[in-house]
């Protein structure tokens, strides 16, 4: 598992996740821990570390 810190694009608080590293593309939505709101994540995983990460707002 690696911690992934970044800013909420509805509260705009940082905020951090868990993001397992044993799957290399991954899509899903998750809600803001402090504002509720969904979050679309996506992220890719190289070499055992996030090589990509966007999170915004889900539609």
């Amino acid at each position: 598992m690696i911690e992934q810190f970044f800013q909420c694009p509805h509260c705009f608080q940082e905020i951090s996740m868990l993001v397992d590293s044993s799957i290399s593309k991954q899509s899903y939505v998750e809600d803001c821990e402090v504002c509720c709101n969904p979050l679309q994540i996506n992220l890719e995983i190289e070499d055992g570390e996030i090589s990509y990460f966007e999170a915004s707002p889900a539609q």
